[in-house]
């Protein structure tokens, strides 16, 4: 289900379902900091609410601009979790994971009431993997055996370089990079991925968005899970 949002922005639209008291997960990536940046405003005006970060950088960003923050065990719920994805299909299945925060975004978003998705209009496809990556977090010492098993799946493996090395998460681990066409069967190839010994998560979030805010250069679109 489309309609049409009020507000000029994903950022604003999102955070008029944020109400006194929540708890609020904090994504990871520029859509996810353009709402932690609207939402500090809003609680410099007054707004009570506890922030739960899925990143180190988030807590950073947050806690810099005055948003309480308080930790995933800490709290018994996330009332909303706003974040951004790579991809958006049809069904409001995601990619998400380039950001490289793609495990604790996971746990986030399961402990939610109610995921919410900003986007551009190019982040919407057809089908997941129309843009051609599917990130993977791997323990390091599994590192090898990850990269042979996923290729074995038909996936290209590749993992992510940063300065000075290997990316490294913030749980300590790698990013492989899969190179992909098409992913016509999202699910089962969820279960393969996961199945492989030292695969700690990957980038698919099957059934986990309830909203998709959808901007372009007239306005937010909402897409709601039906």
């Amino acid at each position: 289900m489309s309609d049409r949002a009020s507000a000029k922005t994903a950022a604003d639209a999102a955070l008029d379902l944020i109400q006194n008291g929540f708890v609020v997960g904090l994504g990871t990536g520029r859509a996810a900091l353009s709402f932690v940046a609207a939402l500090a405003k809003r609680v410099q005006d007054g707004l009570e609410v506890r922030g739960v970060p899925t990143s180190q950088a988030t807590a950073e960003f947050a806690s810099s601009r005055g948003i309480p923050l308080v930790a995933l065990n800490d709290v018994e719920a996330i009332d909303v979790a706003v974040d951004g994805a790579d991809e958006v299909d049809p069904q409001l299945n995601l990619i998400k994971g380039l950001g490289g925060a793609l495990v604790r975004e996971k746990i986030v978003a399961a402990a939610a009431g109610r995921l919410v998705i900003l986007v551009g209009r190019e982040k919407i496809v057809p089908v997941l993997g129309s843009r051609g990556t599917l990130p993977v977090e791997v323990v390091p010492f599994g590192m090898g055996l990850c990269r042979r098993r996923i290729a074995e799946l038909g996936l290209s493996p590749r993992p992510r370089e940063a300065e000075g090395g290997l990316f490294i998460s913030d749980n300590g681990n790698y990013i492989v990079d899969c190179q992909t066409a098409a992913i016509w069967k999202p699910g089962e190839l969820e279960q393969k991925l996961r199945a492989i010994p030292g695969v700690v998560a990957t980038g698919l979030f099957l059934g986990m968005a309830d909203t998709v805010f959808v901007q372009d250069a007239d306005g937010v679109d909402v897409i709601r899970r039906k």
